[in-house]
């Protein structure tokens, strides 16, 4: 009879465990399905954020600023387009110069090295930027083949003026996935310097914001960044995007240069 109010605590123990872990993937449970959610209803902004830039390209500007890119540049996960990191880059480029900027966004959700040589670089050729943005690459992680990976960068480089702003893969937190970046960066380093473009750093500004990054800078699928999130790729920009707009457009004032697009506006 004494051993029976241990047992009764065992069982107590027990039963509380399982209370506990019944919870517990209820709240993984949960937290998938949200997830799902989320997907679902960022999905349904991907020809939102399409038509946004599409109308955008046809507002004047004294600067043009083109970007190449995937669903970041689109800004999907952002509250709106224009708080993509190619909106913040445009945003500071008004600031830093003082001139209006017509933003030619080429990017498109979901889009490989591949798909960019095929579907964007035709579009950019009929276009004369000011300052150029390539941030191309991610979603090759998923199937990587470096050799085509390799094939695409060269073609896209071959494409943008000596000017063009490179960046390199994100950062993906996951080793597995770490590891393909890390072929993948290298792939890109060796074309972009060999093409002599420029690299700015994207890869090292994300990890450089730590795990918590991971909590406060994704959307809610979990994979796009949200307005802070862009704000973070953004700055990775910045510096060679300013050092390019002082180019053309010095402090002092005396060099001012009028900057006309020979392109024809974007079709809907």
């Amino acid at each position: 009879m004494k051993a029976l109010p241990r047992i009764l605590s065992a069982l107590a123990g027990l039963a509380a465990g399982a209370v506990l872990a019944a919870v517990g993937w209820q709240r993984v449970q949960a937290k998938r399905a949200s997830v799902a959610e989320g997907r679902v209803r960022l999905n349904e902004m991907l020809p939102v954020h399409s038509r946004w830039w599409r109308d955008a390209a046809n507002d004047p500007g004294e600067l043009l600023y083109v970007a190449i890119g995937d669903s970041a540049a689109q800004g999907i996960g952002a509250s709106a387009p224009k708080n993509s990191y190619v909106g913040v880059i445009a945003d500071h480029l008004r600031a830093v110069t003082g001139r209006t900027v017509r933003v030619v966004n080429l990017s498109v959700s979901g889009a490989t090295v591949a798909l960019a040589v095929a579907d964007q670089l035709p579009k950019f050729t009929s276009l004369r930027p000011d300052i150029v943005t390539v941030s191309i690459g991610a979603n090759d992680i998923a199937a990587f083949d470096p050799e085509r990976f390799r094939a695409g960068l060269r073609a896209v480089f071959a494409a943008v003026p000596d000017h063009a702003i490179v960046a390199d893969l994100p950062y993906f937190y996951l080793p597995w996935n770490e590891r393909l970046v890390a072929e993948g960066n290298r792939i890109l380093r060796e074309e972009a310097a060999a093409r002599g473009l420029q690299v700015v750093p994207l890869h090292a500004t994300m990890r450089r914001q730590g795990i918590r990054g991971a909590f406060t800078q994704f959307a809610e699928d979990l994979f796009h960044p949200n307005d802070h999130g862009y704000r973070v790729w953004a700055s990775a920009f910045l510096p060679a995007a300013t050092a390019r707009a002082r180019e053309l457009y010095p402090r002092t004032g005396t060099a001012e240069r009028t900057v006309e697009s020979t392109a024809e506006p974007l079709s809907a």
